[in-house]
């Protein structure tokens, strides 16, 4: 969230009126409330429940912590500094590690979200060779990226860059413009187009599987109704047992299953011994069915990607727009009020993460109902 300090910084003078902190210390409360119960449960969910222990949820797991640890470590002082009419009373230390967790934590909140697009974008690319069980090496690199990327970003503050000279001790704020421009970039102007762009591809891939899945139904369908056409009823083997064993084959077997066969599933002889035949199939059924329940799971997706991407670009444009305009044109005219909105809006996603990624999940759907009845 990058100096959202700031926004507090010229309140003193602006904007001291008890009828602004009142509403905005309330709301700031409620805020943090909603954000650790809501990621709490997330956590919780997939700790308990082992239907949710795949490697997409661990994803959303990585996420939750970010947004926690954001309630916790950064929120608490961000509404204190507001309850004091944006004058900071505490020291430029605390200020400077607030500021690192602030930049370190939004932006991890950020890259979390780009991670869960790579990881379901991958899902989509290549179904059969991912992993939805047990996370693997290249899922645990591309979560360590994650959290090692956010730290780079937010490490220049706490090795000082803050420390200019003639430095107001009553503010708390990102002191280089340089920097929030280079903040801003890495953390959101960089990884909302590459978002955007995996998620566009998930997209398009989704499509043509559709449009693929229902092509060949048509062909099978066309191919069934010319087969029924020429023949009355399909042509059987004899019977199993009236033959040498070690001629019959696995793929006659399937036949008898044909509700329309001549021959019966079961064979009666004259001393009425019955056979029942094995129920094998002529294809490899495994690999169909997993293709189909790949499938069926990731058309699901396409739902979600609109209210994704919609949530995550309302939250967070607006700030980091009016963020970096005013790292660029100090002269321009932003009223404390738009800082103001646009700071607590990129705040409202953490607490909106948690309901997007498990509102439209019916095992998450199932974990808070149960929570929910059991506590209340």
């Amino acid at each position: 969230m990058h100096s959202n300090l700031t926004v507090t910084s010229n309140y003193t003078e602006l904007l001291p009126d008890s009828h602004y902190i009142f509403p905005a210390l309330v709301f700031g409360i409620l805020l943090i409330v909603v954000i650790i119960c809501g990621n709490l449960l997330v956590c919780l969910s997939v700790w308990t429940e082992k239907a949710l222990k795949t490697t997409t949820n661990y994803f959303i797991v990585s996420l939750a912590v970010a947004d926690l640890l954001l309630a916790v470590l950064v929120l608490p002082l961000f509404v204190y500094s507001e309850f004091q009419g944006g004058v900071w009373t505490l020291n430029s230390v605390l200020c400077d590690a607030l500021m690192t967790m602030d930049v370190m934590l939004c932006t991890a909140s950020i890259f979390n979200l780009c991670a869960i697009s790579v990881d379901r974008f991958i899902a989509v690319s290549i179904p059969l060779n991912y992993n939805r069980k047990h996370i693997d090496q290249r899922q645990i690199i591309l979560l360590s990226t994650t959290w090692i990327f956010a730290l780079a970003v937010a490490s220049p503050v706490i090795f000082g860059i803050n420390h200019v000279p003639d430095r107001d001790p009553t503010l708390c704020k990102l002191e280089d413009n340089n920097y929030i421009i280079y903040s801003s970039v890495c953390s959101f102007f960089i990884p909302c187009p590459i978002m955007l762009l995996l998620y566009c591809l998930m997209f398009q891939g989704l499509k043509k599987w559709e449009e693929a899945r229902k092509t060949k139904l048509k062909n099978s369908m066309h191919a069934s109704m010319k087969f029924q056409s020429g023949h009355s009823l399909p042509q059987c083997p004899p019977p199993a047992i009236e033959r040498d064993p070690a001629d019959v084959k696995l793929k006659e077997l399937n036949c008898y299953s044909h509700p329309d066969c001549p021959f019966p599933k079961e064979y009666k002889d004259g001393h009425t011994q019955t056979i029942a035949l094995p129920k094998l199939n002529c294809v490899q059924e495994p690999s169909k069915k997993k293709r189909a329940k790949i499938n069926g799971r990731e058309r699901k997706a396409m739902k979600v990607l609109p209210v994704v991407v919609g949530v995550f670009l309302f939250c967070w444009t607006p700030f980091f727009v009016v963020h970096i305009t005013r790292a660029l044109c100090e002269s321009c005219d932003i009223s404390p009020e738009l800082m103001s909105i646009v700071t607590w809006l990129g705040y409202v996603n953490s607490a909106l993460n948690p309901i997007i990624y498990t509102v439209f999940n019916t095992e998450f759907r199932n974990f808070f109902r149960k929570f929910l009845r059991s506590c209340c």
